[in-house]
């Protein structure tokens, strides 16, 4: 039986802000935050034989990055997403499609310098994300990656 139109209008417009947010706390949001988009047994697969699997998983991801300067509050990091195809599968399940393009080198200053340095795309690709419906609304349960390659 086909989904009720407003009921698959609404979980496609709360799967497309999940997602929005998501990149948003990976760039310069709170941790915890970030992690509460997942579900517990999330999955984040880069494609490259890094995956991580598990909250706690997930969670020494997000922190080793973010010591190690590749994204996170103050990096100067953007995560682009667009092009975004959402399915809705079931009353509980999702599936995304979208393309995004990962930026290095971005400020929130206004460069007034036309000689300033602007940001650089890092990587491009694709998302690959599956959602299921929880208590607590849409969560991610695995984002796979794939990257452009040149």
């Amino acid at each position: 039986m086909p989904l009720d139109p407003i009921v698959r209008l609404t979980a496609e417009s709360d799967i497309r802000n999940l997602i929005a947010r998501l990149g948003h706390l990976a760039d310069d949001g709170d941790p915890d935050e970030y992690l509460g988009l997942w579900t517990e047994d999330g999955v984040w697969d880069r494609g490259n034989g890094e995956a991580h699997r598990g909250r706690e998983a997930l969670r020494e991801r997000v922190l080793a990055y973010r010591a190690s300067g590749l994204q996170g509050p103050g990096t100067g990091t953007k995560h682009l997403n667009t092009t975004l195809w959402v399915s809705i599968d079931s009353d509980d399940r999702a599936h995304a499609q979208s393309y995004f393009v990962f930026l290095t080198g971005a400020s929130n200053a206004i460069a007034l310098e036309l000689d300033a340095p602007r940001p650089q795309i890092a990587l491009s690709g694709r998302y690959d994300d599956e959602f299921v419906r929880t208590g607590a609304g849409w969560r991610i349960r695995s984002r796979t990656i794939t990257v452009d390659v040149s």
